[in-house]
């Protein structure tokens, strides 16, 4: 069962027609808009940080209708849509624009278009383990992934040296996958957290050796600024030690030649990242087509 949020009868005047004395005198456009979102977070918090705030949402709508003028309410749906999505928490939406005073030419009591929008956000997920059988664990993770994503790439399998934590930890198995998801990026944590625990994950010591370790990198698109700059005590995005971690960049790298990361507000190429870290510590592993093997 999906959690909604409803805003109805959004009204402003607009000047959007194919027809001049539409552009010119205007008229009134009603939007209705359905928001997916996942309610239980600010159903057990009471807090508006855990929720979509529905009266910006509904100023943004009015923002487009009295905005740039526009020939078709189909492309105005479609930016109202677009712009209810850069809302991290909204996973889908459904938009429907009334022109109920359209030079229709004959009685009718509505004209409306309803568009139908779903997330499609570009992630980045690392993975790590040094315990028990790694490889057979990183395969079981990355084909639970598909529950979650649509996997557009993944790196080799690297061997790489424990970095921080205990002495004496295993060496570990790194790799990271590409892909896109609808998701926001807290429902995104907790089914991660969830495919942990389903792998055996028992947190006991930070850094400590682990079956899996999934971390959530990158939430959009930095080169488009949709990238998603958040700090709560569950998620920070991005991740904030990412750039300096050669276990991270190298595989990602690896994953997509052309992934950006922001870095202190700037962004940066992975493929630079690595060349100022460096790849001491982080050598290739296991043969493992992990797309093709992990599901």
């Amino acid at each position: 069962m999906s959690d909604r949020i409803s805003l109805k009868g959004i009204s402003a005047k607009g000047f959007h027609g194919v027809l001049d004395f539409e552009k010119q005198d205007g008229q009134t456009f009603v939007v209705d808009v359905e928001m997916e979102v996942d309610l239980a977070p600010a159903g057990t918090s009471d807090d508006l940080v855990d929720t979509v705030n529905y009266a910006e949402v509904a100023g943004d709508i009015v923002d487009l209708i009295a905005g740039e003028s526009l020939d078709l309410i189909e492309a105005l749906a479609d930016q109202i849509a677009a712009k209810v999505l850069t809302r991290p928490l909204v996973e889908a939406v459904i938009v429907t624009v009334h022109k109920p005073q359209a030079p229709v030419g004959h009685p009718f009591t509505d004209v409306a278009v309803t568009v139908e929008r779903l997330r499609e956000t570009p992630v980045v997920i690392a993975i790590g383990s040094n315990l028990g059988e790694s490889v057979d664990t990183i395969q079981n993770a990355v084909g639970s992934l598909w529950l979650a994503l649509e996997l557009k790439g993944a790196s080799r399998v690297y061997e790489t040296a424990p970095v921080g934590g205990p002495d004496r930890q295993a060496a570990y198995l790194n790799a990271v996958v590409v892909g896109t998801t609808s998701m926001s990026p807290q429902r995104l944590l907790r089914t991660m957290q969830d495919i942990e625990l389903d792998n055996g994950r028992v947190r006991k010591e930070r850094w400590g050796p682990r079956t899996l370790d999934l971390d959530l990198i990158q939430y959009g698109d930095p080169v488009f600024d949709t990238d998603v700059r958040l700090e709560t005590e569950a998620l920070t995005l991005p991740h904030p030690r990412a750039h300096e971690r050669g276990f991270v960049l190298v595989p990602w790298a690896d994953a997509d030649s052309e992934a950006t990361l922001r870095v202190d507000g700037e962004v940066r190429r992975v493929a630079e990242l690595v060349a100022e870290v460096g790849t001491a510590g982080v050598t290739l592993g296991p043969d493992v087509d992990l797309l093709e093997d992990g599901w």
